[in-house]
């Protein structure tokens, strides 16, 4: 049984600073861990891979041979790497007896919400390898700063959970940034647990460009609320502690914490519903690359 993460996210949310900084945090706390680049347009890697997808096709060969652009040409890439995963597979094999798997997907939203090949490619690997993978959904923490934003942010969330169908958990990355961009309208616990976003109603009518759509905002609002499914974690990538409070909950999720168990059903239940609390910090941190791409 192997463990891992598919890091998903919109371009610009700091999917490959986190996949870099993770890696590291993991590393120092006794896993290995193997990050693996599915981003055939991230030709300046700050991580060292141990597969590149641009070994098996580039989107800059893509887009001059078929004439596509940048997201025809990842539509192309994704459905190049599906019918071709049994390449993924064999270079996967060596790495399942025992490392920890980061996978770095592309930031072109469609390809995780309304596309299939990128689903398809991670179904198609769970069931060869009996792998056990949490979706990690970065978002930038600036969003929250702008009423619409966050309702886009959520929707879009929520749409990728119900695409992906794995376990899932949303993150607003950057946090340490975020009073870069002036105050938020409520507490951050408002957004970070989608409390009632009927209050969001009364900032979307302060902006002209939302006003007019004031009944849509309202039913999507309510659709998000209808599936109570979206809430976030926060992260500073730069912070020993947050980094350890997020691989908890990627933890608990893909059952990473069962898997070193030997015990009776009772003591599984009993650590599923407890909070955490176990040593993640007893290894010196190296210094985090800060959230920039």
């Amino acid at each position: 049984m192997v463990f891992g993460q598919v890091v998903i996210g919109p371009p610009g949310c700091g999917k490959t600073t986190y996949c870099n900084g993770m890696s590291q945090f993991l590393s120092l706390i006794g896993r290995k861990v193997s990050v693996i680049n599915l981003d055939p347009a991230n030709d300046a890697l700050p991580y060292e891979c141990a597969i590149n997808i641009e070994d098996l096709i580039k989107l800059s060969d893509v887009m001059s041979e078929h004439s596509l652009g940048p997201n025809g040409g990842l539509v192309y890439c994704m459905d190049y790497l599906e019918k071709n995963i049994d390449w993924l597979v064999e270079k996967l094999k060596p790495l399942i007896e025992d490392h920890y798997l980061l996978f770095d997907f592309p930031g072109q939203v469609e390809l995780f919400s309304l596309h299939t090949n990128a689903r398809n490619i991670i179904n198609k690997l769970i069931k060869k390898l009996n792998l056990r993978l949490t979706a990690v959904h970065l978002v930038d923490a600036h969003l929250c700063c702008d009423p619409g934003k966050y309702v886009s942010a959520l929707l879009l969330s929520l749409s990728t959970m119900l695409h992906l169908e794995l376990p899932h958990i949303n993150v607003l990355s950057k946090i340490d940034l975020i009073e870069n961009y002036g105050n938020l309208a409520f507490n951050l616990d408002f957004y970070t647990d989608v409390q009632d976003l009927s209050y969001l109603q009364h900032h979307l009518d302060q902006d002209p460009r939302s006003a007019k759509y004031r009944k849509l905002t309202k039913e999507l609002c309510d659709v998000i609320d209808d599936f109570g499914l979206v809430n976030f974690t926060t992260l500073d990538i730069q912070d020993k502690e947050s980094v350890g409070n997020l691989v908890k909950l990627i933890d608990k999720s893909n059952g990473y914490i069962f898997s070193t168990m030997d015990s009776s059903a009772v003591e599984f239940s009993k650590i599923a519903a407890a909070p955490l609390d176990w040593d993640y910090y007893r290894y010196p941190l190296l210094p985090l690359l800060k959230c920039t791409s």
